[in-house]
Protein backbone atom coordinates (compact mmCIF):
# COMPACT_ATOMS: atom_id res chain seq x y z
CA UNK A 1 0.00 0.00 0.00
CA UNK A 2 1.09 3.58 -0.65
CA UNK A 3 2.20 5.47 2.38
CA UNK A 4 -0.01 8.04 3.98
CA UNK A 5 0.62 11.78 3.05
CA UNK A 6 1.43 13.60 6.04
CA UNK A 7 -1.27 15.98 7.34
CA UNK A 8 -0.73 19.30 6.45
CA UNK A 9 -1.14 22.07 9.76
CA UNK A 10 -3.61 24.49 8.84
CA UNK A 11 -3.02 27.47 10.85
CA UNK A 12 -4.93 30.61 11.50
CA UNK A 13 -2.91 33.70 12.60
CA UNK A 14 -5.09 36.29 14.45
CA UNK A 15 -2.69 39.39 14.82
CA UNK A 16 -3.75 43.16 15.66
CA UNK A 17 -0.90 44.49 13.60
CA UNK A 18 1.39 42.93 10.90
CA UNK A 19 4.26 45.03 8.81
CA UNK A 20 4.19 46.07 6.83
CA UNK A 21 0.66 47.39 6.53
CA UNK A 22 0.23 48.04 10.15
CA UNK A 23 2.65 48.27 12.87
CA UNK A 24 2.97 49.74 16.41
CA UNK A 25 6.39 48.02 17.50
CA UNK A 26 7.67 44.12 17.68
CA UNK A 27 4.27 42.46 17.16
CA UNK A 28 3.67 43.86 13.50
CA UNK A 29 6.98 42.57 12.40
CA UNK A 30 6.82 39.19 14.56
CA UNK A 31 3.46 38.78 12.47
CA UNK A 32 4.71 39.28 9.05
CA UNK A 33 7.85 37.26 9.29
CA UNK A 34 6.76 34.36 11.75
CA UNK A 35 4.02 33.41 9.25
CA UNK A 36 6.07 33.66 6.22
CA UNK A 37 8.64 31.10 8.15
CA UNK A 38 6.20 28.53 9.07
CA UNK A 39 4.85 28.83 5.46
CA UNK A 40 8.32 27.99 4.12
CA UNK A 41 8.41 24.67 6.57
CA UNK A 42 5.23 23.70 5.12
CA UNK A 43 2.44 24.80 7.40
CA UNK A 44 -1.17 26.20 5.48
CA UNK A 45 -1.40 29.18 6.73
CA UNK A 46 -3.43 32.24 6.92
CA UNK A 47 -2.87 35.70 8.26
CA UNK A 48 -5.81 37.33 9.79
CA UNK A 49 -6.14 41.19 10.38
CA UNK A 50 -8.20 43.55 11.15
CA UNK A 51 -9.35 46.19 8.03
CA UNK A 52 -8.17 49.06 9.56
CA UNK A 53 -7.76 52.07 6.18
CA UNK A 54 -4.25 51.31 5.65
CA UNK A 55 -4.68 47.42 5.75
CA UNK A 56 -7.79 47.83 3.40
CA UNK A 57 -6.00 50.93 0.88
CA UNK A 58 -3.38 48.33 0.35
CA UNK A 59 -5.78 45.16 -0.77
CA UNK A 60 -7.39 46.94 -4.16
CA UNK A 61 -9.56 44.84 -5.52
CA UNK A 62 -9.43 42.09 -3.08
CA UNK A 63 -12.58 39.11 -3.03
CA UNK A 64 -14.95 39.06 -0.29
CA UNK A 65 -14.66 35.16 0.45
CA UNK A 66 -17.74 34.89 3.20
CA UNK A 67 -19.86 37.87 5.36
CA UNK A 68 -20.36 36.68 8.73
CA UNK A 69 -22.29 39.10 11.61
CA UNK A 70 -20.62 38.83 15.09
CA UNK A 71 -21.65 40.88 17.66
CA UNK A 72 -24.31 42.54 15.81
CA UNK A 73 -21.80 43.87 13.23
CA UNK A 74 -21.53 42.73 9.67
CA UNK A 75 -18.10 41.74 8.89
CA UNK A 76 -17.02 41.36 5.31
CA UNK A 77 -13.60 38.60 5.04
CA UNK A 78 -11.53 39.79 2.21
CA UNK A 79 -9.02 37.40 0.88
CA UNK A 80 -5.47 39.41 -0.27
CA UNK A 81 -1.79 38.37 -0.25
CA UNK A 82 0.85 40.36 2.02
CA UNK A 83 3.91 41.11 0.30
CA UNK A 84 5.84 37.50 1.63
CA UNK A 85 3.33 35.95 -0.30
CA UNK A 86 1.53 34.52 2.63
CA UNK A 87 -2.31 34.68 2.40
CA UNK A 88 -4.03 37.44 4.27
CA UNK A 89 -7.76 37.45 5.44
CA UNK A 90 -8.96 40.80 5.78
CA UNK A 91 -12.30 41.55 8.05
CA UNK A 92 -14.21 44.43 6.96
CA UNK A 93 -16.00 46.57 9.16
CA UNK A 94 -16.16 50.31 8.69
CA UNK A 95 -18.17 50.82 11.72
CA UNK A 96 -15.39 49.32 13.63
CA UNK A 97 -11.73 49.39 11.88
CA UNK A 98 -12.27 52.33 9.29
CA UNK A 99 -11.02 55.56 11.49
CA UNK A 100 -8.07 57.47 11.92
CA UNK A 101 -5.38 57.22 14.62
CA UNK A 102 -3.76 53.95 14.97
CA UNK A 103 -4.71 50.07 15.65
CA UNK A 104 -6.09 51.35 19.40
CA UNK A 105 -5.64 54.94 20.17
CA UNK A 106 -6.89 57.74 18.25
CA UNK A 107 -5.08 60.91 16.82
CA UNK A 108 -5.39 62.31 20.43
CA UNK A 109 -3.42 59.45 21.65
CA UNK A 110 -6.52 58.59 24.10
CA UNK A 111 -7.41 54.91 23.76
CA UNK A 112 -10.51 54.07 21.31
CA UNK A 113 -13.42 53.96 24.16
CA UNK A 114 -14.68 50.72 22.04
CA UNK A 115 -11.51 48.74 22.43
CA UNK A 116 -13.12 45.85 23.71
CA UNK A 117 -15.57 45.61 21.07
CA UNK A 118 -13.30 46.07 18.22
CA UNK A 119 -11.25 43.35 19.17
CA UNK A 120 -13.84 41.26 21.21
CA UNK A 121 -15.31 41.31 17.60
CA UNK A 122 -11.82 40.12 15.69
CA UNK A 123 -11.77 37.14 18.25
CA UNK A 124 -15.39 36.17 17.90
CA UNK A 125 -14.73 36.20 14.03
CA UNK A 126 -11.29 34.09 14.59
CA UNK A 127 -13.51 31.45 16.65
CA UNK A 128 -15.65 30.99 13.83
CA UNK A 129 -13.12 30.50 11.32
CA UNK A 130 -11.50 27.75 13.95
CA UNK A 131 -14.76 26.01 13.98
CA UNK A 132 -17.83 23.55 12.22
CA UNK A 133 -19.55 27.36 12.41
CA UNK A 134 -17.16 28.68 9.69
CA UNK A 135 -18.96 29.30 6.38
CA UNK A 136 -15.43 28.22 4.57
CA UNK A 137 -14.33 24.86 3.20
CA UNK A 138 -10.64 25.85 4.65
CA UNK A 139 -11.03 25.17 8.56
CA UNK A 140 -7.45 25.49 10.34
CA UNK A 141 -6.39 22.97 13.23
CA UNK A 142 -4.67 25.59 15.52
CA UNK A 143 -5.75 29.16 15.62
CA UNK A 144 -2.52 31.28 16.87
CA UNK A 145 -3.49 34.13 18.90
CA UNK A 146 -1.50 36.73 19.41
CA UNK A 147 -1.32 39.41 22.48
CA UNK A 148 -4.63 40.79 24.23
CA UNK A 149 -6.57 41.95 21.55
CA UNK A 150 -7.11 38.28 19.89
CA UNK A 151 -6.71 36.59 23.43
CA UNK A 152 -10.43 35.83 23.54
CA UNK A 153 -10.48 33.61 20.73
CA UNK A 154 -10.19 30.29 23.26
CA UNK A 155 -13.05 32.05 25.29
CA UNK A 156 -15.57 32.22 22.31
CA UNK A 157 -14.01 28.89 21.02
CA UNK A 158 -15.26 27.03 24.70
CA UNK A 159 -18.99 28.14 23.77
CA UNK A 160 -18.87 27.25 20.25
CA UNK A 161 -20.31 23.63 19.31
CA UNK A 162 -18.79 20.51 17.13
CA UNK A 163 -15.07 20.44 16.51
CA UNK A 164 -12.55 23.16 17.61
CA UNK A 165 -9.22 24.38 16.45
CA UNK A 166 -6.95 23.83 19.27
CA UNK A 167 -5.18 27.42 20.57
CA UNK A 168 -1.82 29.25 21.39
CA UNK A 169 -1.90 32.30 22.78
CA UNK A 170 1.88 34.16 22.41
CA UNK A 171 2.36 36.89 25.31
CA UNK A 172 4.39 39.59 23.35
CA UNK A 173 4.77 41.76 26.45
CA UNK A 174 2.46 40.82 29.57
CA UNK A 175 2.40 44.36 30.49
CA UNK A 176 -0.55 45.67 27.62
CA UNK A 177 -3.48 43.08 28.92
CA UNK A 178 -6.71 44.64 27.70
CA UNK A 179 -8.48 45.57 30.75
CA UNK A 180 -11.91 46.54 30.81
CA UNK A 181 -14.66 47.07 32.99
CA UNK A 182 -17.21 44.45 33.93
CA UNK A 183 -20.01 45.27 32.01
CA UNK A 184 -18.07 45.03 28.76
CA UNK A 185 -18.73 41.03 29.47
CA UNK A 186 -22.19 41.33 28.05
CA UNK A 187 -21.30 43.78 25.31
CA UNK A 188 -18.83 41.25 23.68
CA UNK A 189 -21.29 38.26 23.54
CA UNK A 190 -19.95 36.57 26.47
CA UNK A 191 -22.16 34.66 29.21
CA UNK A 192 -22.19 35.44 33.37
CA UNK A 193 -19.47 32.85 34.03
CA UNK A 194 -17.08 34.65 32.01
CA UNK A 195 -16.80 37.10 34.59
CA UNK A 196 -15.19 35.02 37.10
CA UNK A 197 -11.84 34.89 39.08
CA UNK A 198 -11.21 31.29 36.62
CA UNK A 199 -12.12 33.10 33.89
CA UNK A 200 -11.36 37.08 32.84
CA UNK A 201 -12.23 38.52 36.47
CA UNK A 202 -9.12 41.11 37.07
CA UNK A 203 -9.28 42.80 40.43
CA UNK A 204 -12.93 43.69 39.86
CA UNK A 205 -12.18 44.50 36.14
CA UNK A 206 -11.61 41.62 33.25
CA UNK A 207 -8.11 41.38 31.44
CA UNK A 208 -8.66 39.91 28.09
CA UNK A 209 -5.00 38.39 28.55
CA UNK A 210 -6.26 36.63 31.18
CA UNK A 211 -9.13 34.72 29.56
CA UNK A 212 -6.62 33.64 26.70
CA UNK A 213 -4.12 32.45 29.22
CA UNK A 214 -7.04 30.30 31.35
CA UNK A 215 -8.55 28.46 28.36
CA UNK A 216 -5.82 28.02 25.55
CA UNK A 217 -4.52 25.28 24.64
CA UNK A 218 -0.38 26.09 24.81
CA UNK A 219 1.15 29.54 25.90
CA UNK A 220 3.78 30.96 24.73
CA UNK A 221 5.94 34.07 24.81
CA UNK A 222 9.09 35.43 22.89
CA UNK A 223 12.16 34.19 24.94
CA UNK A 224 12.95 31.46 27.18
CA UNK A 225 14.03 33.98 29.85
CA UNK A 226 10.88 35.81 29.94
CA UNK A 227 8.80 32.65 30.06
CA UNK A 228 10.55 32.04 33.77
CA UNK A 229 10.10 35.83 34.73
CA UNK A 230 5.83 36.30 34.06
CA UNK A 231 6.13 33.47 36.80
CA UNK A 232 7.30 35.69 39.41
CA UNK A 233 5.77 38.56 41.01
CA UNK A 234 8.03 41.17 39.62
CA UNK A 235 7.23 40.75 36.25
CA UNK A 236 4.02 38.95 36.25
CA UNK A 237 1.94 42.18 36.54
CA UNK A 238 -0.81 40.48 38.41
CA UNK A 239 -1.06 37.03 36.31
CA UNK A 240 1.94 34.79 37.40
CA UNK A 241 -0.75 32.89 39.72
CA UNK A 242 -2.28 31.44 36.24
CA UNK A 243 0.99 31.78 34.32
CA UNK A 244 2.74 29.06 37.26
CA UNK A 245 -0.67 27.12 37.70
CA UNK A 246 0.06 26.74 33.41
CA UNK A 247 3.09 26.17 33.52
CA UNK A 248 3.09 22.99 31.84
CA UNK A 249 1.51 24.49 28.77
CA UNK A 250 3.89 27.53 29.01
CA UNK A 251 6.76 27.79 26.18
CA UNK A 252 9.73 30.20 25.78
CA UNK A 253 10.41 31.02 22.03
CA UNK A 254 12.77 33.36 20.90
CA UNK A 255 11.82 35.23 18.43
CA UNK A 256 13.83 35.68 15.25
CA UNK A 257 14.87 39.02 12.94
CA UNK A 258 14.52 39.96 9.44
CA UNK A 259 17.72 38.94 8.53
CA UNK A 260 17.40 40.50 4.68
CA UNK A 261 16.34 43.65 5.86
CA UNK A 262 18.85 43.46 8.76
CA UNK A 263 21.94 43.08 6.92
CA UNK A 264 24.81 45.30 6.81
CA UNK A 265 26.29 44.02 3.35
CA UNK A 266 23.00 44.70 1.70
CA UNK A 267 21.10 47.81 3.50
CA UNK A 268 20.06 50.60 0.86
CA UNK A 269 19.44 52.84 4.44
CA UNK A 270 23.23 53.10 5.56
CA UNK A 271 25.57 55.49 4.02
CA UNK A 272 28.26 52.38 3.99
CA UNK A 273 27.81 48.96 2.83
CA UNK A 274 30.07 46.47 5.02
CA UNK A 275 30.46 43.02 6.17
CA UNK A 276 32.65 40.89 8.24
CA UNK A 277 35.88 41.28 6.26
CA UNK A 278 34.94 45.10 5.28
CA UNK A 279 34.09 45.89 8.45
CA UNK A 280 36.41 48.35 8.70
CA UNK A 281 33.72 50.62 6.56
CA UNK A 282 31.57 50.97 9.67
CA UNK A 283 33.67 54.31 9.91
CA UNK A 284 31.65 56.01 6.93
CA UNK A 285 28.57 55.16 8.70
CA UNK A 286 29.77 56.71 11.85
CA UNK A 287 30.64 59.70 9.84
CA UNK A 288 27.04 59.75 8.41
CA UNK A 289 25.94 59.63 11.70
CA UNK A 290 28.00 62.13 13.88
CA UNK A 291 26.48 64.34 10.93
CA UNK A 292 23.03 63.48 10.98
CA UNK A 293 23.20 63.65 15.06
CA UNK A 294 24.82 67.22 14.99
CA UNK A 295 27.68 65.45 16.84
CA UNK A 296 30.95 66.69 16.75
CA UNK A 297 32.64 65.19 13.79
CA UNK A 298 36.67 65.30 13.96
CA UNK A 299 36.70 63.37 17.11
CA UNK A 300 37.73 59.74 17.94
CA UNK A 301 35.45 59.29 20.38
CA UNK A 302 33.02 56.33 20.29
CA UNK A 303 29.59 56.56 19.68
CA UNK A 304 26.70 54.71 21.87
CA UNK A 305 23.65 54.72 20.08
CA UNK A 306 20.20 53.52 21.09
CA UNK A 307 16.96 53.89 18.74
CA UNK A 308 13.92 52.92 21.28
CA UNK A 309 10.55 54.14 22.95
CA UNK A 310 11.01 56.51 25.25
CA UNK A 311 9.76 55.03 28.46
CA UNK A 312 10.82 54.22 32.12
CA UNK A 313 10.64 50.29 30.53
CA UNK A 314 13.30 50.93 28.04
CA UNK A 315 15.80 52.93 30.57
CA UNK A 316 16.07 55.64 28.99
CA UNK A 317 16.05 57.69 32.37
CA UNK A 318 19.53 55.45 33.06
CA UNK A 319 20.86 56.89 30.24
CA UNK A 320 20.02 60.41 30.74
CA UNK A 321 21.69 59.96 34.49
CA UNK A 322 24.77 58.21 33.04
CA UNK A 323 25.70 60.63 30.04
CA UNK A 324 27.76 63.00 32.00
CA UNK A 325 29.94 60.28 33.34
CA UNK A 326 29.82 58.42 29.89
CA UNK A 327 30.92 61.61 28.11
CA UNK A 328 33.42 62.10 30.35
CA UNK A 329 34.76 58.11 29.64
CA UNK A 330 34.98 59.53 26.51
CA UNK A 331 31.71 58.51 24.87
CA UNK A 332 29.60 60.19 22.10
CA UNK A 333 25.82 59.00 22.62
CA UNK A 334 22.97 59.60 20.17
CA UNK A 335 19.57 58.61 21.00
CA UNK A 336 16.73 58.60 18.70
CA UNK A 337 12.92 57.95 20.30
CA UNK A 338 9.64 59.32 21.21
CA UNK A 339 7.58 58.92 23.63
CA UNK A 340 6.82 60.16 27.48
CA UNK A 341 7.10 64.04 27.78
CA UNK A 342 9.10 63.85 30.63
CA UNK A 343 11.56 61.37 29.25
CA UNK A 344 12.36 63.86 26.19
CA UNK A 345 13.16 66.77 28.41
CA UNK A 346 15.42 64.55 30.22
CA UNK A 347 17.26 64.16 26.79
CA UNK A 348 16.63 67.37 26.11
CA UNK A 349 18.44 68.70 29.34
CA UNK A 350 21.85 66.23 28.34
CA UNK A 351 21.65 67.58 24.80
CA UNK A 352 22.30 70.96 25.98
CA UNK A 353 24.73 69.93 28.54
CA UNK A 354 27.03 68.45 25.95
CA UNK A 355 25.94 69.80 22.77
CA UNK A 356 29.10 68.48 20.54
CA UNK A 357 29.07 64.65 22.48
CA UNK A 358 25.16 63.80 23.10
CA UNK A 359 22.60 63.96 20.05
CA UNK A 360 18.74 63.27 20.32
CA UNK A 361 16.29 62.82 17.69
CA UNK A 362 12.61 62.74 18.90
CA UNK A 363 10.61 61.19 16.39
CA UNK A 364 11.25 57.84 14.10
CA UNK A 365 12.71 57.39 10.64
CA UNK A 366 13.66 54.29 9.26
CA UNK A 367 16.83 55.08 7.90
CA UNK A 368 18.03 56.71 10.44
CA UNK A 369 17.61 53.88 12.64
CA UNK A 370 19.53 51.90 10.35
CA UNK A 371 22.13 54.19 10.51
CA UNK A 372 22.50 54.35 14.53
CA UNK A 373 22.74 50.26 14.34
CA UNK A 374 25.79 50.69 11.25
CA UNK A 375 27.16 54.15 12.58
CA UNK A 376 27.54 53.66 16.65
CA UNK A 377 30.04 51.57 17.97
CA UNK A 378 27.62 50.40 21.18
CA UNK A 379 24.22 50.03 21.40
CA UNK A 380 21.83 51.00 24.16
CA UNK A 381 19.90 48.71 25.90
CA UNK A 382 19.53 49.00 29.56
CA UNK A 383 15.46 47.80 29.46
CA UNK A 384 14.40 47.45 33.03
CA UNK A 385 12.28 44.46 31.05
CA UNK A 386 12.24 42.98 27.70
CA UNK A 387 10.03 40.56 26.43
CA UNK A 388 12.62 39.48 23.39
CA UNK A 389 13.93 42.79 21.68
CA UNK A 390 14.83 42.90 18.60
CA UNK A 391 17.65 45.88 17.77
CA UNK A 392 20.03 43.78 20.25
CA UNK A 393 19.86 41.30 17.86
CA UNK A 394 20.16 43.77 15.02
CA UNK A 395 23.19 45.63 16.69
CA UNK A 396 25.10 42.18 17.00
CA UNK A 397 24.50 41.45 13.18
CA UNK A 398 26.00 45.06 12.18
CA UNK A 399 28.94 44.61 14.73
CA UNK A 400 28.12 47.04 17.12
CA UNK A 401 27.99 45.20 20.24
CA UNK A 402 25.21 46.05 22.51
CA UNK A 403 25.23 46.70 26.51
CA UNK A 404 22.01 45.17 27.45
CA UNK A 405 20.40 44.42 30.97
CA UNK A 406 20.01 41.09 32.21
CA UNK A 407 16.72 40.59 31.79
CA UNK A 408 14.17 38.34 28.84
CA UNK A 409 15.28 38.08 25.53
CA UNK A 410 18.73 40.43 26.04
CA UNK A 411 20.36 37.64 28.42
CA UNK A 412 18.92 35.33 26.19
CA UNK A 413 20.94 36.64 23.40
CA UNK A 414 24.08 38.56 23.90
CA UNK A 415 26.80 37.28 25.80
CA UNK A 416 29.78 38.42 27.67
CA UNK A 417 30.91 35.14 30.04
CA UNK A 418 32.74 32.97 28.59
CA UNK A 419 33.02 29.70 27.75
CA UNK A 420 30.61 31.29 25.33
CA UNK A 421 32.72 33.65 22.53
CA UNK A 422 31.35 37.14 23.80
CA UNK A 423 29.47 39.29 21.74
CA UNK A 424 28.31 42.43 24.12
CA UNK A 425 28.27 43.51 27.64
CA UNK A 426 25.65 42.50 30.25
CA UNK A 427 24.51 44.55 33.02
CA UNK A 428 23.75 42.95 36.76
CA UNK A 429 20.34 45.20 36.90
CA UNK A 430 18.91 47.77 35.40
CA UNK A 431 21.01 50.89 37.54
CA UNK A 432 23.07 53.77 36.81
CA UNK A 433 25.61 52.49 38.12
CA UNK A 434 25.45 48.64 36.64
CA UNK A 435 25.23 50.79 33.13
CA UNK A 436 28.35 53.21 33.73
CA UNK A 437 30.71 49.83 34.85
CA UNK A 438 29.30 48.05 31.13
CA UNK A 439 30.12 51.28 29.45
CA UNK A 440 33.52 50.85 31.25
CA UNK A 441 34.43 47.68 30.12
CA UNK A 442 32.97 48.77 26.64
CA UNK A 443 35.50 51.31 26.32
CA UNK A 444 38.40 49.12 28.04
CA UNK A 445 37.66 46.92 25.27
CA UNK A 446 37.14 49.04 22.83
CA UNK A 447 40.83 50.77 22.96
CA UNK A 448 41.99 46.91 22.44
CA UNK A 449 41.33 46.92 18.92
CA UNK A 450 42.60 43.04 18.47
CA UNK A 451 40.01 42.52 21.19
CA UNK A 452 37.08 44.80 19.55
CA UNK A 453 37.19 43.02 16.55
CA UNK A 454 36.67 39.70 18.05
CA UNK A 455 33.63 40.56 19.67
CA UNK A 456 32.19 42.47 16.53
CA UNK A 457 33.32 39.55 14.48
CA UNK A 458 31.58 36.81 17.38
CA UNK A 459 28.40 38.91 17.16
CA UNK A 460 27.92 39.34 13.07
CA UNK A 461 28.50 35.27 12.96
CA UNK A 462 25.79 34.48 15.15
CA UNK A 463 22.50 33.51 13.38
CA UNK A 464 19.26 35.08 13.87
CA UNK A 465 16.88 34.23 11.64
CA UNK A 466 13.20 32.80 12.09
CA UNK A 467 13.58 29.15 11.29
CA UNK A 468 14.16 28.11 14.51
CA UNK A 469 11.15 29.79 16.09
CA UNK A 470 9.31 28.75 13.26
CA UNK A 471 10.44 25.09 13.71
CA UNK A 472 9.69 25.35 17.51
CA UNK A 473 5.99 26.38 16.91
CA UNK A 474 5.86 23.51 14.36
CA UNK A 475 6.73 21.29 17.10
CA UNK A 476 3.97 23.01 19.56
CA UNK A 477 1.41 22.59 16.80
CA UNK A 478 1.91 18.81 16.09
CA UNK A 479 1.49 18.21 19.98
CA UNK A 480 -1.20 19.95 20.27
CA UNK A 481 -3.16 17.91 17.16
CA UNK A 482 -1.33 14.71 17.79
CA UNK A 483 -1.06 12.13 20.58
CA UNK A 484 3.02 12.64 20.52
CA UNK A 485 4.96 13.49 23.52
CA UNK A 486 5.05 17.60 24.32
CA UNK A 487 8.19 19.64 23.21
CA UNK A 488 10.14 20.70 25.49
CA UNK A 489 9.80 24.26 26.72
CA UNK A 490 13.13 25.62 26.74
CA UNK A 491 12.67 27.37 23.46
CA UNK A 492 14.90 29.17 20.78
Amino acid sequence: MPSAVPHQTKLLFATPECAPLVKTGGLGDVSAALPEALKEQGVDVRVLLPGYTAVLDSLGDAAEIARIEVLGHDIRLLEGKLPTGVPLWVAACPALYSRGGGPYQADDGGDWDDNALRFGALSKLAAVLGSDSSPLAWRPDIVHCNDWPTALIPVYLREIQGRRAATVVTIHNLAFQGIFEKAQVARIGLPAWAYGVDALEFYGRISMLKGGLVYADAITTVSPTYATEIQGEALGFGLDGVLRTRSDRLYGVLNGIDTATWNPMTDKLIAGRYGPLTIENKRVNRKALRARMGLDIDVERPIAGMVTRLTQQKGIDLVTAAVDLMVEMGWQVAVVGTGDRDLITRLEWAQRRHPRNFGCWIGFDESLAHLVEAGSDVFLMPSRFEPCGMNQMYSQRYGTPPIVNATGGLVDTVIESPPAAQTGFVMKEATVHELIDAASRAMMAYRDPKAWRAIQLHGMARDFGWDPAARKYREIYRELTTTSSAPSRSGG
